[in-house]
């Protein structure tokens, strides 16, 4: 006999909400929900498992497409563990590219309000930076 539980309680053990959780179910990364007799939905421990997954994966940044390949990697008894950290690799890799991208958007910002003067003339760097076509940010 299976240990079910309802999305609220799926909700409370995993740390998503109810509304992500369907939305999960919804796209796909998570199996339907078998449903009580009065169409309550009810999750087993092994979904309860792929929802953990997700939460954690989310907040370590991967996309759903990633989160589809961990869940397809650990739902699979025959996965190399060389599979699961290249994939791994390749998301940290994303994110030190997408630092670089930032550091280099709050270079530029902080150069654009070096070159405000802040006061009260209408007379703006930023604006006029932002809308000079000439000028590539």
């Amino acid at each position: 006999m299976t240990d079910w539980l309802t999305i609220g309680e799926a909700a409370e053990q995993t740390g998503l909400s109810a509304k992500q959780i369907r939305h999960y179910e919804a796209r796909g990364l998570v199996r339907d929900a078998h449903r009580s007799d009065a169409g309550y939905r009810l999750y087993d421990c092994h979904q309860v498992q792929q929802l953990t997954l997700i939460r954690q994966a989310r907040y370590l940044g991967f996309s759903l497409r990633e989160i589809d390949a961990l869940l397809q990697l650990w739902a699979d008894p025959t996965r190399a563990s060389k599979d699961v950290k290249a994939l791994a690799e390749r998301h940290r890799q994303a994110i030190r590219q997408r630092i670089t991208e930032l550091q280099q958007l709050e270079k530029t910002l902080s150069a654009l309000e070096a070159d405000c003067r802040g006061d009260d003339d209408p007379d703006c760097a930023i604006l006029a930076s932002l809308t000079d076509p000439e000028h590539r940010t």
